[in-house]
């Protein structure tokens, strides 16, 4: 069950001379190469492969917020260019200003077991090209988190229509409209009014698999600022000559090792059922995405213009790697989900 062929990485030609051979992995046209768009970690060893069903989220689920509902399409595109069918989760509350006038769906009774919802959600993973959308809609007004319930909408459901988003970065993102769109029984995820257990349970699964994609841009990051400081002649040597540059190539790997293992860390908690998993999984979102995006940067300061070259590989790192800061929870959520995780472990006084 695929939604097609997934959209290529435009601006992403073949590295200029000032790319890194090492760090092709992302690169189109390389044997093993995947886009850094489609959610997968470069080929870069010691890394985990993201896990297929991550989405954009800005928040989590926002419970309170009347009428509230996220949507998702679910798993970003394959290395194959073919994008698997849908799952996953988006976050709850209006959409934003820009887009067209915003609606949180709601889910409206009609009938026994059946419900119809209607409104809009906006930076929907995937649509409007995936064939399943996860959707979480508020089915008992006033219940907060309890009154949330998942439903699995399939695409071609009536009164469910979509429009792709144009983004910085060539994520296949879009915006769903919900016009009375019928759902049933057999359409919901787990139990009526316990979608926001199923939402959590799914966030501390793609919460990791972020961090993994995160490392890998960093890895790949590195390894191409190795390769050029260690060639490129400039002020009567070498660039990893000079003691600046070296002392930053050492913090970035640095950073970029930490992040791979708490990574690991989470991974394994996760199998294993521990029961600090949220914690773990925050923590491992929020440090890979924060390196990421340090490394790069970086990266792209020793490199110079060079990097900001269309087709470079830094150049297109440098675009996707602002956006997992964002998804799956901003790196603020993480805070506030790790501080929450800390301070119920202790009694009160």
């Amino acid at each position: 069950m695929a939604s097609g062929a997934a959209p290529g990485v435009p601006g992403t030609l073949p590295a200029d001379p000032g790319s890194s051979p090492a760090a092709s992995g992302v690169e189109p046209g390389v044997p093993g190469a995947v886009p850094a768009a489609s959610g997968v970690v470069p080929a870069v060893p010691g890394t985990l492969p993201a896990h297929p069903g991550s989405s954009p989220a800005a928040s989590g689920i926002a419970p309170g917020v009347p009428g509230a509902v996220p949507a998702a399409s679910g798993v970003a595109p394959a290395a194959s260019g073919v994008a698997p069918a849908a799952s996953g989760t988006v976050p709850a509350g209006p959409g934003p200003s820009g887009v067209g006038a915003q609606e949180s769906p709601v889910a409206e009774r009609d009938g026994w077991g059946s419900w119809r919802l209607s409104g809009e959600k906006c930076w929907i993973s995937n649509a409007p090209e995936a064939d399943f959308y996860t959707v979480f809609a508020r089915t008992t007004p006033g219940a907060g988190a309890r009154g949330v319930t998942a439903f699995l909408v399939p695409a071609d459901r009536p009164g469910l229509t979509g429009t792709p988003l144009d983004m910085l970065s060539p994520h296949p993102i879009g915006a769903l409209a919900f016009d009375a769109v019928p759902v049933t029984a057999d359409d919901v995820l787990g139990e009526p009014d316990r979608g926001f257990r199923v939402a959590m349970h799914t966030l501390n699964l793609f919460r990791p698999s972020v961090g993994a994609f995160a490392v890998g841009m960093a890895e790949a990051a590195l390894a191409a600022t190795l390769t050029h400081t260690a060639g490129r002649e400039a002020f009567g040597g070498r660039l990893k000559d000079l003691q600046t540059v070296a002392h930053q190539v050492a913090e970035m790997a640095m950073r970029t090792e930490a992040a791979r293992l708490m990574v690991y860390a989470a991974a394994a908690a996760y199998d294993e059922g521990a029961p600090d998993v949220p914690r773990r999984a925050a923590m491992a979102k929020l440090l890979a995405t924060e390196t990421a995006q340090y490394v790069v940067d970086a990266a792209v300061q020793l490199h110079g213009a060079r990097a900001l070259r269309r087709g470079h590989l830094l150049e297109h790192l440098y675009r996707e790697v602002r956006a997992p800061r964002i998804y799956e929870g901003a790196s603020e959520v993480q805070r506030a989900v790790i501080a929450k995780e800390l301070y119920a472990s202790v009694e009160a006084p």
